[in-house]
């Protein structure tokens, strides 16, 4: 064991049991006596306390030191990464009016696949195939959705099943991805130094990857001005890449990137980051929380363009339909084709992939009786090999 991690062990004590909880998927500490969990998507407070504001601090004061992150008074937020691959964010008082604030999100020691998401009920056979065949023709793709929502979880596993003879070349502001293929480059971002010097931003990664003959480039989440230089790369022969943002629906996320991209010191017209976004995002994967805490795929949608008012234009493909709920509250429905084709669908015929229109077709959801025994959730199926 390392002396980080003895470290972390020591002065995150308090918290530990919930850290190893496989079942615990994020640690929220709103000051030294308060501190709550999210287990199966439900939030709890839970009785363990820090000693006091100091014992907590210097918890976050060791994780900074060991990552080179600084957190004080000029520096009130840190980004980092636990021995175990956890992403946790911090800030202190008096930014943090109820003393320090951490928040620890846990990921799944499993590598989930399309197989777990499916028999999860969060996807359907017919969906995950069509994924494969977005992939397989390299279509650019998004995924959308709000905090907690599984964004990187579900960018992790769809990247794992690009070709395996294709380089990916994954950026991050902190590393959180699981991509398992062949060949795989990671990049993490670095903050400036104490003195202001040293950092380095997810444009500065954004373009140096370009010169590294990527075959895809997956940034892992999409908050500021490399939206810019994402589309453009996306636009300018690196078709295939991927990357994840916050935002409600799929139409949404093209106007949020649009946004993004703007936040740079480039004076680049509207319509022309407008033009851009339009053309480069092909696919949207939008995700949610459910009322009852699931996280769900609610569409895939494919970008068309804009219309003659400027106004991105989206075509759904697959729709999440809720049907009910079971006797426990849980939210049952599936993710049905919507009858719709994607514009692409020549692509899938020239190139022989197995995915004919009747595939497009929406199929009748009844409505769920009510539960008479069992919980209802919804069971899945296998998906097939990829459309290569």
């Amino acid at each position: 064991m390392s002396v980080f991690e003895t470290s972390v062990q020591v002065f995150l004590a308090p918290v530990l049991p919930y850290l190893k909880d496989d079942s615990v998927t994020e640690v929220m500490i709103n000051g030294p006596f308060n501190i709550f969990i999210e287990r199966g998507g439900c939030v709890e407070k839970v009785a363990t306390k820090f000693e006091d504001e100091a014992s907590l601090m210097a918890a976050v004061r060791n994780i900074s030191q060991f990552v080179g992150r600084p957190i004080d008074d000029e520096h009130p937020f840190l980004d980092a990464r636990l021995p175990d691959g956890s992403r946790i964010h911090a800030v202190v008082a008096p930014i943090a009016r109820n003393g320090t604030t951490v928040c620890i999100r846990k990921f799944s020691k499993v590598q989930l696949s399309l197989k777990d998401l499916i028999n999860k009920g969060a996807l359907t056979p017919d969906a995950a195939r069509f994924l494969d065949v977005c992939l397989y023709l390299k279509k650019n793709i998004m995924i959308s959705g709000g905090t907690g929502s599984g964004k990187t979880t579900i960018l992790g596993i769809i990247a794992s099943r690009c070709q395996p003879d294709q380089r990916i070349v994954v950026l991050e502001d902190s590393a959180e991805l699981k991509i398992y293929n062949n060949h795989v480059v990671f990049f993490e971002g670095r903050p400036a130094n104490e003195f202001g010097k040293g950092q380095v931003t997810l444009r500065d990664l954004v373009k140096s990857s370009l010169r590294l003959r990527p075959d895809r480039v997956i940034v892992g989440e999409v908050r500021s001005g490399e939206a810019l230089d994402l589309i453009s790369s996306m636009n300018t022969g690196h078709s295939g890449s991927m990357g994840t943002v916050h935002s409600n629906n799929p139409r949404e996320c093209l106007t949020r990137l649009e946004t993004l991209a703007l936040m740079t010191d480039a004076e680049v017209p509207v319509q022309a980051v407008r033009a851009q976004v339009a053309s480069a995002i092909n696919i949207v994967i939008q995700l949610s929380r459910m009322q009852d805490g699931s996280r769900k795929l609610t569409h895939i949608s494919e970008g068309i363009g804009m219309d003659l008012q400027g106004n991105y234009m989206t075509n759904d493909i697959y729709l999440f339909e809720q049907t009910g709920r079971d006797k426990e509250g849980k939210v049952l429905g599936t993710l049905n084709a919507t009858g719709n084709l994607p514009t692409f669908m020549r692509e899938i015929e020239v190139n022989h992939l197995p995915f004919p229109k009747e595939m497009f077709q929406r199929k009748a959801v009844p409505a769920a009786k009510p539960p008479q025994s069992g919980t209802g959730t919804p069971s899945g199926g296998t998906p097939t090999p990829h459309a290569a």
